[in-house]
């Protein structure tokens, strides 16, 4: 059986306490699901018997129970039968040596340099607590989970992924839970409480800026490229869309006012909101865009504030966006006057 340089079932907890980030991060890496689906795949390689106990470890991990709860939790179909079937799989085998090599070059990852990232782009109150569990398993998406109560950010393990992608990536979603701990996700709740309905939803959906305000965190401020380590392909592809940038930003705001007009079915809202997110659609293109200008226009601490109250957001961005183009040239959209006069 193939020996892994690191000990198979691994867990290490990484903290700071520097005196920039005051103790505000305690980040914990589990990758024990991992670790438990490899020692499988290696008994496979070498025609090792797999035994019961050897199912019954993976089912008993950390990353696995967590992952079947949230799958249940979106009312996926996930069973351990299925999941032996995956693990099982002769394609999952023939990537077992890649598996490998790329867990192992992961657990010598240090977070502590996307944690600062993350800080940079966040008030001086957030915290940043999390688990972060690298998983094999059949979806190759990565998300975060239960951000409120038991923070989790699971990351499918890639081989195609290098060391500076999955610091990017641990940035881009460290940062959306130190967020959360700050910066409540509509704004002022006393100010929501005075909207009716249509505003409220548009206020709800403003927050999910927040993903494009990530990227920009991710990459470490405005004079990176927030795909600066991806694959060639990527950043044509975020490029393309960023030039977009003025029409995505009226077909988001079309939304907005068919919210706050109560054109929309709940349905429908969320079909419009989610095609949004895409694989790096307008909640990230145009929210990093705004990021950008307001940052370069008012400075980051302004650009903290604003994404921290969502009701000022979009007004702080037109405001910039006029000095912006009187210095860059550029014509950049703007919010219209009645969609901010329907969150007044």
């Amino acid at each position: 059986m193939r020996l892994l340089s690191l000990s198979i079932s691994f867990i290490v907890l990484f903290f700071w306490n520097s005196v920039s980030a005051q103790n505000r991060v305690s980040v914990r890496i589990d990758t024990t699901e991992a670790d438990a689906v490899l020692r499988i795949l290696d008994k496979r390689e070498s025609g090792t018997k797999i035994d019961e106990s050897d199912w019954s470890t993976l089912f008993a991990t950390e990353g696995y129970i967590r992952l079947k709860k949230r799958e249940l939790g979106l009312t996926r179909p996930f069973t351990e039968e299925s999941f032996r079937e995956f693990v099982m799989s002769g394609e999952l085998l023939a990537r077992r040596e890649k598996l490998g090599e790329t867990l192992a070059r992961w657990k010598q990852a240090s977070p502590d340099a996307a944690a600062d990232r993350a800080l940079a782009y966040l008030p001086a109150n957030a915290t940043i607590k999390a688990t972060i569990y690298p998983v094999i398993k059949p979806r190759d998406n990565s998300f975060v989970f239960e951000i409120k109560t038991d923070p989790a950010i699971f990351l499918f393990l890639d081989p195609a992924v290098t060391p500076e992608q999955f610091e990017n990536t641990l940035a881009h979603e460290l940062h959306h839970i130190g967020f959360g701990t700050a910066c409540p996700p509509t704004g002022s709740k006393a100010r929501m409480e005075r909207l009716s309905s249509g505003p409220q939803k548009i206020l709800r959906w403003v927050g999910a800026f927040g993903e494009g305000l990530a990227m920009l965190a991710a990459a470490g401020g405005t004079d990176t490229h927030p795909h600066a380590v991806s694959k060639l392909a990527d950043r044509e592809r975020w490029d393309r869309d960023v030039a977009n940038f003025n029409n995505d930003l009226k077909k988001v705001e079309s939304f907005f006012l068919d919210l706050a007009a109560g054109k929309l079915t709940e349905d429908e809202e969320t079909k419009t909101a989610f095609s949004f997110f895409g694989v790096q659609g307008p909640w990230y293109t145009v929210g990093w865009k705004m990021a950008f200008v307001i940052e370069k226009t008012y400075g980051r601490q302004k650009l903290i504030d604003c994404f921290c109250s969502a009701e000022t957001l979009l007004a702080t961005y037109n405001r910039a966006a006029r000095q912006y183009e009187r210095r860059s040239g550029e014509k950049l959209a703007v919010w219209s006057s009645d969609l901010l006069r329907r969150l007044k």
